[in-house]
């Protein structure tokens, strides 16, 4: 069952130009094309399902520095001042609150980990705070765990993802964005290796520049161009609860399940790592780039092989601009919850919280996380192809980063200033010969 999410109007017709095409309407790519709005680029924002109905409306809802990747922890600094700056410019909210992240645990060792993260973070102004047992038992009294101690970041928050990349797609087209929903990028037209036009199967568009912000599908679209991206899908499942009494106000990590207030007075739930791969031939051609993250994270997934290997094959050969593709073929990516998952979240959250012992699945939902092999997104020009942007790989942060990755992916396609040094998620990295070790995120 698919979340709940906020609907939006296009725009009935295609432009004949624009100067920059953003291919994909999830959060990332809502983002650019309202700071390409922003920077007075005119802007075609192509979206083959719907505003924000793939992973965008399935994540958790947090935005958070808390345990990032060092590379990753600019970034997220950046997205959270523009959440706050854009739930007042759009004058929509978002959803977003700075209610704070806590962590707990019960292993030792995992907290000496968050020391040593705090002790860093600390250094480039991120203020998280290790906890002892009785300041967990002091914010969170209603538990019936016994933690040993915790990790809280206050500025950290929590947004709604039903909401958000809608509100924010119709805050672009009032600066002069045409959205076009229900309409499929096929794929890029090149003259002298630059890009020259986005062919949709609703016609072409002539441009100089494309933002591909596709999610699960860019690396598809890519290959169908010859560039290579290395991405990996993990199926995930969340649910909501019905509204129930308050436990935690902002986003909440247990070793077990991770919890969201929501604006609704429910929660969102999810297992801790884990999830479901689907594999797929693209998974065999760069299995070596991913093997240490596998390693890491084995417990926690399961591997299937099924249809979405013979739909990989069948692909694979590429496809004509003037047929079907993949993409209206697939109009949302909407997999089916795990029970299994559903069952245990549910259990694991009324052991926790007797007075959440009556609360009941309201709608569960699967979703699929784009990931990278160091869990670091590519937000990057490639050489390949010049005016190609690709904002892709999110490896589940997506949400929280998404008004961050979406202000650089428009600064890099306008030359300016870069709002984050660009340089750690450079598409370059993949193939730079060197093992990509799994990132250091907690």
């Amino acid at each position: 069952m698919s979340p709940p999410l906020d609907r939006i109007s296009s725009d009935d017709r295609l432009p004949e130009a624009a100067d920059v095409v953003v291919i994909g309407a999830g959060i990332v790519g809502v983002c650019a094309a309202y700071e390409l709005a922003c920077k007075g680029r005119s802007v075609a924002l192509l979206e083959k399902g719907l505003v924000g109905a793939e992973q965008s409306s399935r994540n958790w809802g947090w935005c958070r520095q808390q345990g990032r990747d060092r590379h990753e922890i600019p970034l997220a600094r950046a997205s959270l001042q523009r959440w706050e700056e854009l739930q007042a410019e759009t004058g929509s909210d978002l959803g977003f609150r700075r209610t704070g992240v806590l962590w707990v645990t019960k292993d030792s060792a995992e907290l000496a980990t968050w020391t040593r993260w705090a002790e860093f973070a600390r250094g480039i102004q991120v203020h998280s705070q290790v906890l002892s047992a009785t300041e967990v038992r002091a914010l969170i009294p209603g538990t019936t765990e016994a933690w040993i101690g915790g990790l809280h970041t206050p500025s950290d928050g929590r947004a709604e993802p039903s909401m958000a990349a809608p509100a924010i797609a119709a805050a672009a087209r009032r600066l002069g964005v045409t959205l076009h929903q229900g309409c499929a990028a096929r794929g890029i037209e090149t003259k002298a290796g630059r890009v020259d036009a986005v062919v949709t199967e609703k016609g072409r568009i002539r441009t100089q520049a494309v933002v591909l912000a596709g999610g699960a599908w860019s690396s598809l679209f890519c290959g169908r161009h010859g560039i290579p991206l290395p991405l990996a899908m993990v199926k995930a499942t969340a649910f909501a609860t019905a509204p129930a009494p308050e436990v935690w106000a902002g986003a909440l990590g247990t070793p077990g399940t991770c919890i969201r207030r929501r604006e609704d007075g429910g929660y969102t739930v999810a297992l801790r790592g884990q999830g479901t791969v689907d594999l797929t031939p693209q998974d065999l051609r760069f299995a070596r780039a991913f093997w240490p993250t596998w390693k890491q994270r084995r417990r926690g997934l399961k591997m299937r092989i099924g249809k979405p290997f013979l739909d990989g094959l069948r692909w694979s050969r590429g496809w004509s601009f003037d047929a079907v593709t993949p993409f209206e073929e697939m109009r949302v990516l909407d997999p089916a919850p795990d029970p299994d998952l559903v069952a245990r979240g549910l259990a694991e959250l009324r052991a926790a919280w007797p007075n959440l012992a009556e609360a009941e699945v309201a709608h569960a939902w699967g979703g699929s996380i784009d990931s990278t092999p160091d869990a670091v997104p590519v937000i990057s020009a490639v050489p390949q192809m010049a005016g190609l942007v690709l904002a892709a790989g999110f490896s589940g942060h997506g949400f929280g980063i998404g008004p961050g990755a979406g202000r650089l992916a428009a600064d890099l396609v306008c030359g300016d200033a870069p709002v984050v040094d660009p340089h750690p998620y450079r598409y370059a990295r993949l193939f730079a010969g060197d093992r990509l070790a799994p990132a250091g995120a907690l």
